[in-house]
């Protein structure tokens, strides 16, 4: 006698995440040569993008803009007697304005030669200490990274250890200095700049201690100009504004350690 069977169902599978797919976000210190030299070309694409807004910052200045117009005007004035001068007048207006836009674009040239100057002897001092170098992984690539360098004060004697001459190095007080601070261009205005910062006082705080004090150094990656001071204006707001974000940054972190 045989018996039939039913075969029993298996339950479906789950729909796999699309979220899985997406490779995570990590901020920390890099330790390998590899991730440094990924971070310090990240800091020198962003000094040569510097070039790109200076050259903005020159053409669209009310003075070149009033100079180019006079410029136009006198053209059209000497060159211009009758309808058939049009041709002629439009030709040498387009010639020079490309002339200027070749001299503006010679003016910013330094930019790529800074750019080109960012090597490993950045991150050291004058001891040949290396800076901490903190990058915002997106999976394998390097989309962020800051230069911090921690000055410490001198030691007191006594912080000295029993036993030894030598002096403790974590919490014997100091400074933070922020002498790099980037994200790659397609990533800015995440949230990923903000990360590396906290990140970065998480870092002073800890081996400096609580009280240390953080901020940008004076001469920093993106800090040499190359046009005019008339011209760099732009820069100089995105310096405040760095330097306020770091003091937000610093402020929140103090207000949640308080609770």
């Amino acid at each position: 006698m045989t018996t039939l069977t039913t075969p029993t169902s298996s339950p479906p599978a789950a729909p796999p995440n699309p979220l899985d797919s997406i490779p995570p976000l990590a901020t920390s210190i890099l330790t390998s040569d590899d991730d440094k030299t990924a971070a310090l070309k990240l800091v020198a694409d962003s000094i040569a993008q510097q070039r790109q807004l200076a050259s903005r910052a020159i053409i669209f200045h009310p003075l070149t803009m009033a100079l180019y117009i006079a410029l136009m005007a006198t053209i059209s004035q000497f060159l211009y007697k009758t309808r058939g001068d049009t041709g002629v007048v439009l030709t040498t207006c387009a010639g020079v304005t490309m002339a200027c836009l070749i001299a503006i674009r010679g003016a910013t040239g330094g930019y790529l030669t800074l750019a080109e100057e960012m090597k490993w002897s950045f991150l050291e001092n004058d001891e040949r200490e290396e800076d901490v170098v903190l990058g915002s992984k997106f999976g394998d690539e390097i989309i962020g990274a800051v230069v911090l360098r921690l000055e410490r004060n001198p030691p007191s004697p006594s912080s000295k250890r029993k036993g030894s001459g030598k002096s403790s190095s974590k919490h014997s007080g100091g400074k933070g200095i922020v002498r790099a601070w980037t994200v790659r261009m397609k990533y800015r205005g995440k949230g990923v700049g903000t990360e590396l910062l906290e990140e970065a006082v998480k870092i002073t705080r800890r081996e400096l201690g609580g009280s240390a004090e953080i901020g940008f150094a004076k001469e920093h990656a993106n800090s040499g100009m190359v046009v005019p001071e008339l011209f760099n204006g732009g820069f100089r707001r995105r310096e405040k504004r760095a330097a306020k974000l770091l003091e937000g940054v610093v402020e929140s972190m103090e207000g949640r350690k308080k609770r």
